[in-house]
């Protein structure tokens, strides 16, 4: 069974870090205002949008334990982090979880 395990953990991490290889290797040759790279752009912050308002309405695990309200009430507090902090996206990932753990309790 551990080497099964360790198996398992040996080729996907050789999985992630060939792709990351090969994303480095080849980002030189990427433009970043082609119409392409901003349609993927915009496709990846609508699923995060997605993602995020599916955990905000329906959520899952611990997370459907809390009220709506007190999940809007720390989203809008990261969000506001967010700002305050120059756009910083560690801050308010912090905050949230700390707030959460504070109002729950």
């Amino acid at each position: 069974m551990t080497t099964k395990i360790i198996l398992v953990i040996l080729i996907t991490s050789l999985a992630t870090y060939i792709s990351r290889f090969f994303g480095v290797f080849t980002s030189e040759k990427i433009n970043e205002k082609s119409r392409i790279y901003r349609w993927f752009n915009c496709l990846a912050y609508s699923t995060l949008a997605a993602l995020i308002s599916r955990m905000l309405l329906f959520p899952s695990g611990d997370l459907s334990e809390t009220t709506l309200l007190l999940r809007v009430i720390i989203i809008l507090i990261s969000i506001s982090i967010f700002y305050l902090t120059k756009r910083n996206l560690v801050y308010p990932t912090i905050f949230s979880a700390i707030i959460m753990a504070a109002l729950i309790n």
